[in-house]
């Protein structure tokens, strides 16, 4: 038993003896002039009775206390209900109707308000925007909602109904939050909605309105859900694929000088509906299943299949950090090389994170290895993800690849610069450059012209289908 639970065990009973305390002397002083004013005409059986009571008594008195304890329903520092209890009492919402919403309002910058002004500052904004949510939609007429705590600063409200009745009021929350503030600190405000007609099952609609927040933070505002295939259809889909190794390849050449110097790989996986399931809809799924490092090796042994049918062609592929870092994954590609000598300096392995790996030693000596086998290390995503940048500065790479972001703005002076000046950087330490996403034949002689190594795009060349 851990240190807190004994600690609270402890607590408990300190608190229960003293509540028990007088009620016990009430009922010893009872018995005691019942004993003195009647001793002649009690009889044993009194005294049966009087132990018994004081006993049953003592009993249900600590076990009504324990059992307040576990049922507590509310957030301290928020005053919103825990999430076992929000999460229950949704359940039984969504059971019982056939239409609800679920909302998630987050504020996404509760860290940085705790970092710089101190967790209890984080606390009475957590309070604060709590009550200010609750105000806002007493004026639209919206009262007596649940609403509880999932965890840092993300809360989840059920409102009775489909989505359409909250979409517009939600959004001009949203925009109405730019302007709120607690004791002059700014509070950014998102929020993501969703009903019963993507899923009746809770877990699969809070995951998915998690990655709804995601795409939906930068525009403070609700965007419109695409089309989705059913989340528990997905799921089978992707570990009938994973089973079976029903992956499709698609890839996309990318040229140094108007030669090509390689093919990016696309993976789709094969449903058992004969559909194509793109990257978008299945990653997430592979991370939730833990399918990542098969999923990994799988599309490594097909590129490899495919790069020995080829004549020296250089193939790329993502690959998930985390299986980069596995030692299993690791022994497994290892094999893979030694058994195949002739790709030995044709795949390239392309990864990106949104954390920092902080044992940049241990991650070197990861890739050392990989690197022995003959395989081309490439960091994706420059210029957007930070830890891009960081691992541009601290791993021994081969290749760097900017974000799309950059192709797509390339023609403006500014963003023009600063992909120029990531390009130097690059070449300084020894590294080859990569951009995607060119699209016209203006992006492309102005890419040569920063010169960056490798360029890939509709413009150059189609996806075709291996």
């Amino acid at each position: 038993m851990l240190l807190p639970q004994t600690r609270e065990r402890e607590y408990r009973f300190r608190l229960a003896l003293r509540m028990v305390l007088p009620i016990f002397a009430l009922v010893f002083a009872l018995i005691l002039h019942t004993f003195i004013t009647s001793q002649k005409t009690i009889s044993t059986s009194f005294y049966i009775e009087a132990t018994l009571i004081l006993l049953f008594s003592i009993y249900f008195i600590f076990y009504l206390i324990y059992k307040g304890f576990d049922t507590k329903i509310t957030d301290n520092t928020s005053k919103t209900f825990t999430r076992e209890y929000i999460y229950n009492y949704l359940k039984k919402e969504i059971k019982n109707s056939s239409e609800y919403t679920l909302l998630l309002i987050s504020i996404d910058n509760l860290y940085e308000i705790n970092k710089r002004y101190g967790i209890k500052y984080g606390d009475k904004v957590l309070l604060e925007v709590v009550l200010w949510i609750a105000e806002y939609l007493k004026t639209k007429e919206i009262t007596n909602f649940p609403i509880g705590r999932i965890k840092g600063g993300d809360f989840i409200i059920g409102f009775g109904g489909d989505k359409e009745q909250y979409k517009t009021i939600i959004e001009l929350m949203c925009l109405k939050s730019e302007e709120f503030k607690v004791d002059d600190i700014e509070v950014q405000i998102s929020a993501a909605i969703n009903d019963t007609r993507f899923s009746k099952n809770i877990d699969y609609l809070m995951e998915n309105l998690f990655e709804l927040q995601n795409s939906n933070k930068n525009a403070k505002q609700l965007m419109p859900m695409q089309e989705m295939i059913d989340p528990s259809d997905l799921e089978y889909f992707v570990i009938q694929a994973i089973k079976k190794r029903d992956i499709v390849l698609f890839t996309q050449e990318a040229f140094e000088d108007e030669k090509t110097i390689l093919k990016e790989c696309f993976v789709k996986l094969n449903t058992t509906e004969q559909k194509l399931l793109h990257q978008k809809d299945y990653m997430k799924i592979l991370d939730k299943l833990r399918l990542m490092h098969e999923y990994d090796i799988i599309v490594l042994e097909k590129v490899i299949e495919i790069c020995k049918k080829s004549k020296d062609e250089k193939f790329a592929i993502a690959i998930a950090p985390t299986s980069i870092r596995n030692p299993v994954v690791l022994t497994k590609i290892k094999e893979l090389f030694q058994k195949n000598e002739c790709v030995k300096g044709r795949i390239i392995l392309l990864f990106s994170e949104s954390e920092y790996f902080p044992k940049i030693e241990k991650f070197n000596g990861y890739l050392k290895q990989l690197k022995e086998f003959g395989i081309i290390i490439a960091v994706d995503r420059l210029g957007s993800l930070h830890t891009s940048f960081l691992y541009l500065r601290d791993l021994d790479i081969d290749m760097v690849r900017f974000d799309s972001f950059y192709s797509k703005k390339i023609d403006k002076h500014k963003y023009k610069n600063i992909l120029s000046g990531f390009n130097v950087m690059a070449h300084e330490k020894g590294m080859k450059t990569w951009i995607k996403m060119i699209e016209d034949e203006e992006s492309k002689e102005l890419a040569k012209e920063i010169g960056v190594d490798y360029l890939q795009g509709r413009f150059l060349a189609l996806l075709e289908k291996n």
